[in-house]
């Protein structure tokens, strides 16, 4: 037995290693909602407590902004680098250790392109920690009627515990447009100066070819499989749609 296991352990772990940058299909859920009044159109798993990758990142945008507005940090004051914002995965700016950036090219890079360096930089600028952002995370997503949510992190990888749902993260995309009108541009901006480098969204084609897409924003681990929010206005009508596990 013992024999017969060692070779199933063998044929497994070489069956990874060939697949290994195939993954299964991730838990589904999406919801499309009115924007100018919050009604729900459809709703599918929306309440359904997923992975939100990069979605997090709303989020975390909403915070900074808030702080912002508050007078609490501004657009031009520089952010010193840690190792470990350096350190974060891809999608990434290429941040240095040490390296001081303004808090605009942070905001920018985290929007448009989505890297991870910059959002957990962002975090501990605002907090002094990504553990003491993710606290603020948490009680501005209570203070939204976000109810389902819990964050870890500013950047969405992931990790045990860090889980949203379709309708918290249209509530927060919702609450973008609502509360910072002046910002919302971001997520439909095709590309942005970073400061260090220009970055491209990563959402060209749906903003190029869906008629009266004015916001993407995307995400992907293993876990999470492929996660959307967007907005589109046509006439007199806007709506917001998000999918997880796509």
């Amino acid at each position: 037995i013992e024999a017969v296991m060692k070779i199933i352990f063998v044929i497994l772990i070489t069956g990874l290693s060939i697949f290994g940058s195939l993954s299964l299909a991730a838990p589904y859920g999406a919801i499309v909602i009115n924007a100018k009044n919050g009604e729900v159109l459809h709703c599918e798993d929306c309440d359904t407590k997923l992975h939100p990758a990069g979605l997090t990142k709303l989020i975390t945008l909403y915070v900074v902004f808030s702080k912002i507005e508050s007078g609490e940090i501004s657009l031009d004051e520089q952010v010193e680098v840690s190792r470990k914002a350096s350190a974060e995965l891809p999608a990434k700016l290429g941040l240095l250790p040490g390296q001081k950036i303004r808090v605009r090219y942070l905001i920018r890079a985290t929007g448009v392109m989505g890297s991870n360096d910059t959002s957990t930089a962002l975090a501990e600028h605002v907090s002094g920690s990504e553990k003491a952002f993710a606290e603020l995370m948490n009680l501005t997503a209570k203070n939204l009627s976000m109810n389902n949510s819990f964050f870890m992190n500013a950047h969405g990888l992931t990790q045990t515990g860090h889980l949203s749902t379709p309708r918290d993260m249209a509530i927060i995309l919702r609450s973008l447009l609502l509360d910072f009108p002046d910002y919302f541009n971001l997520f439909s901006r095709r590309i942005a100066n970073a400061g260090i480098k220009k970055v491209r969204h990563s959402g060209m084609r749906f903003l190029a070819n869906y008629k009266g897409a004015d916001a993407f924003k995307h995400g992907y681990t293993r876990a999470s499989g492929f996660s959307a929010a967007a907005s589109a206005e046509r006439g007199n009508n806007r709506i917001i749609t998000v999918v997880f596990g796509g």
